[in-house]
């Protein structure tokens, strides 16, 4: 698998813009204080189909090139689901998504909106990437994967461009880690424009296999995770994992109880609604342990996604 540089992510910014938003960094002087530091919140729940998956999904099928004139395939719990189907839209191609039973009905409606065709199935890797590899044989259609793919890495740390860009020197960033795509897109754009800043990624204690491959410096396959966090259920790939393991300080876990926690205060204070994945940034900044953290004064978070059925929103 090819590299991930920071002249990639420059390119991807060049190549998506006016495709995708620039979403507003906000602030907030009471969770600045809970956090005791400067808190800067990028909201990508604000992005086209709410959430970061947009900018990956949108340069890769830039760069797709003839490939896409069959269609694009994906497989995906929901966010990089719908990114792929507006994407593949404005580039006037077929969209074919498969998604797993268990997908909120928000994600699943999204991706519907878009025109794409959708596969169900069982909520496995495995059932996955089967189902994908019958839809790519019978439509031709070619696959962008939601992370394992440099393009949609490189798309991704535009996220981080913006939020540095707009918020100045920081003195750490953090970001949701499930594949590790925006993390990995964050540490490469973070390392070259701040290269003293912290890097640390969010996780639920549901599902904490990056935190405990990157503590034993291999790949642990998720498996039977349990969490409210839908959309950090996945595994490493051998991509991310390697970009993780060179940039990343720590991986901060969390419980679903600080999940819901964090979900609240957002919307209190910030007047915006996260899904749980995105609330992870606040509940691990708030954790213990990063409070302890001294020599952080500033910290960028990246709440990446807001696409959450409304039965579902603690509040």
């Amino acid at each position: 698998m090819a590299a991930v540089e920071f002249e990639n992510v420059r390119a991807a910014a060049a190549r998506i813009e006016g495709l995708v938003a620039r979403t507003p960094v906000l602030t907030s002087l009471a969770l600045d204080s809970l956090a005791g530091r400067r808190l800067f919140f990028k909201c990508e729940n604000l992005q086209h189909v709410g959430a970061f998956k947009f900018r990956g999904a949108s340069n890769a099928v830039a760069l797709l090139g003839v490939l896409a004139e069959r269609g694009i395939c994906t497989h995906s719990s929901g966010n990089h689901a719908q990114a792929i189907a507006l994407a593949a839209k404005q580039r006037g191609v077929p969209a074919y998504i498969v998604m797993p039973e268990t997908a909120p009905r928000v994600k699943v409606e999204g991706v519907r909106s878009h025109g794409a065709e959708i596969t169900f199935c069982e909520p496995t890797l495995e059932a996955r990437e089967r189902a994908a590899a019958a839809v790519m044989e019978r439509t031709g259609a070619t696959f962008v994967h939601p992370f394992d793919n440099p393009h949609v890495v490189a798309g991704q740390g535009t996220a981080a461009l913006e939020l540095i860009d707009a918020a100045g020197p920081l003195d750490a960033i953090i970001a949701p880690i499930g594949g590790g795509g925006l993390l990995s897109g964050s540490s490469i754009t973070t390392r070259a424009l701040l290269p003293q800043a912290r890097i640390f990624g969010a996780e639920p204690k549901g599902a904490d296999d990056a935190a405990r491959s990157l503590a034993a410096g291999k790949l642990i396959p998720q498996t039977g995770p349990d969490t409210i966090c839908d959309g950090l259920l996945t595994s490493l790939s051998d991509l991310t994992f390697g970009i993780l393991s060179e940039h990343l300080e720590d991986i901060i876990t969390v419980s679903d109880e600080d999940v819901l926690a964090a979900m609240s205060l957002i919307k209190e204070h910030l007047d915006i609604v996260v899904e749980p994945s995105s609330a992870t940034v606040l509940a691990a900044v708030l954790q213990p342990e990063f409070s302890a953290l001294s020599g952080i004064g500033s910290v960028g978070l990246i709440l990446s996604g807001g696409n959450i059925d409304e039965e579902a929103f603690p509040i």
